[in-house]
């Protein structure tokens, strides 16, 4: 495969050749593209979705490493 290159300058070396972006470029496409709420059809489900999602923030529950015995 061809990779993109890029000459930059290093300490102690000069210029060297370094990988540019190895990634392709991804856009959402479609007209379905970022609609969450579409595809989940009950009021409940939309509900599940959004609780397990601010878990992280909102939530006195927490699983494995992030679990804390004192709280902040």
């Amino acid at each position: 495969m061809d990779y993109k290159t890029v000459k930059k300058e290093a300490p102690g070396r000069g210029e060297v050749e370094i990988l540019a972006e190895t990634y392709e470029a991804g856009e959402p496409v479609g007209e379905d593209a970022g609609r969450w709420r579409q595809k989940l059809e009950s009021r409940d489900e939309k509900l599940r979705y959004l609780e397990s999602g601010e878990r992280y923030w909102y939530s006195d529950d927490w699983f494995g490493s992030e679990k804390r015995k004192n709280p902040a």
